[in-house]
C-alpha cells in the first residue's frame, strides 16, 4: 500500500463525509443561505474530483497487485462522488427543492446538523475501510521488512562467496607462478648437466688421447 494513496484516501473520506452534512444542511436552507452553501459544496466536489485524479495517478504508478486493490477501491470512491453530484443537483434543482424541504419540515429534520442514516452509514464504510486499509499496510510493510532482511542475508552470502572465490584465485595465481618458477629451474639445470655432460665427455677424450700419445712415445 502506499502511504501517499492512503493520505489521499483520509482527505476524500474526511471531504466526503462534510460534504454530505453539508448537503443535509443546505436541503432546508433558502436564499442566500442557500447560494452560499451550495457554493461550498460546489468548491468541495472539486477539491474532491482533485483528490480521485491524484489517487487515481498515485494507485497507476504501483506495482500491479497493489495496484488492481487500489482502483477496484477508487471506483467505490468515484461512485461515491458521483452520488454527490446528484445530491447536489437534486438540491439546486428548484422543482425538487421546495418538496424536499417540507417533507424535511414534516418529518422535524430540521437540524442542519444532523447527518441522515445513509451518512452515517457512509461514514462508518469510510472508518472501515480505512481501518482495513491500515491493516494492509501493516501487513505490506511487515513482508517488505522481511523480503528486505532476506535481501541483505542473500547479498552478504554473495560477498563471502566472491572474497572466496578472489582467494582461491590469488591461491591459483600464485600456484601459476611457482609452477612457472620450478619449470624455468628445471631447464636451467637441464641444460647445466647438458653442458657438464660435454665438458666430462671432452676432458675424459683429451686423457684417454694423452695416455695414448704417452704409450706410443714410450713403446718407441
Amino acid at each position: 500500500m502506499s502511504e501517499v494513496f492512503e493520505g489521499y484516501e483520509r482527505q476524500y473520506c474526511e471531504l466526503s463525509t462534510n460534504l454530505s452534512r453539508k448537503c443535509t444542511s443546505a436541503s432546508v436552507l433558502d436564499g442566500e443561505e442557500k447560494h452560499q452553501k451550495i457554493s461550498e459544496i460546489e468548491a468541495g466536489l472539486e477539491e474532491a474530483v482533485i483528490l480521485i485524479r491524484k489517487m487515481d495517478l498515485e494507485a497507476r504508478s504501483l506495482q500491479a497487485g497493489v495496484k488492481a486493490m487500489l482502483l477496484a477501491k477508487l471506483r467505490e470512491y468515484k461512485a461515491d462522488l458521483n452520488k454527490l453530484k446528484k445530491e447536489v443537483k437534486k438540491i439546486t434543482s428548484p422543482d425538487t427543492n421546495q418538496v424536499a424541504r417540507e417533507e424535511l419540515l414534516e418529518s422535524g429534520m430540521v437540524d442542519a446538523h444532523m447527518v441522515s442514516a445513509d451518512q452515517k452509514g457512509r461514514l462508518a464504510m469510510s472508518t472501515e475501510k480505512l481501518n482495513e486499509s491500515s491493516d494492509r499496510i501493516k501487513e505490506s510493510r511487515r513482508t517488505m521488512l522481511e523480503t528486505e532482511d532476506l535481501g541483505v542475508s542473500i547479498l552478504q552470502d554473495l560477498h563471502q562467496q566472491r572474497q572466496t572465490l578472489l582467494h582461491a584465485h590469488e591461491k591459483l595465481h600464485g600456484v601459476d607462478n611457482a609452477i612457472d618458477k620450478s619449470k624455468k629451474i628445471l631447464t636451467a639445470m637441464s641444460k647445466r648437466m647438458s653442458r657438464n655432460k660435454w665438458i666430462v665427455g671432452s676432458v675424459i677424450s683429451a686423457l684417454v688421447l694423452a695416455i695414448i700419445f704417452i704409450l706410443y712415445f714410450k713403446l718407441s
